[in-house]
């Protein structure tokens, strides 16, 4: 629906949430676009690891598609990167390059299983449905 509304004008800027899009691929056609249409990019990073999701999309786009900073903003939340392999890392406000290969997504086996429904140690006590 992007290309629809960038056509149409309909936005003022484009907040991609690169899980919902499904792959770096359609999140790399939505930045191409956007910046056809001169649309300003705001990757969403709430919930769980966006952060370390859009780090990649932000990278990528500063690198080869704005090549500027100008309306340019990411989301952060400061939670749940203790959950992460990779976690993102954050210095003087900025997104720091990943210094390990992949998309920033694996995460602890702990984590996992103490949080896995129903029968992770999280959920013990709780009602199940």
């Amino acid at each position: 629906m992007f290309k629809q509304f960038l056509q149409a004008s309909a936005l003022q800027f484009v907040q991609i949430d690169s899980c919902r899009l499904g792959s770096v691929n359609k999140n790399l056609a939505v930045l191409l676009m956007a910046c056809k249409f001169q649309v300003p990019v705001c990757p969403h990073a709430g919930g769980v690891g966006l952060c370390e999701l859009v780090q990649h999309l932000i990278l990528f786009d500063y690198i080869s598609v704005s090549t500027s900073l100008h309306n340019r903003m990411c989301e952060y939340v400061d939670h749940l990167h203790e959950h992460f392999k990779s976690p993102v890392v954050i210095q003087d406000a900025c997104y720091m390059p990943p210094k390990d290969p992949g998309y920033s997504t694996e995460m602890l086996e702990e984590s996992v299983s103490r949080y896995q429904y129903p029968q992770g140690e999280a959920w013990q006590g709780h009602t199940q449905f």
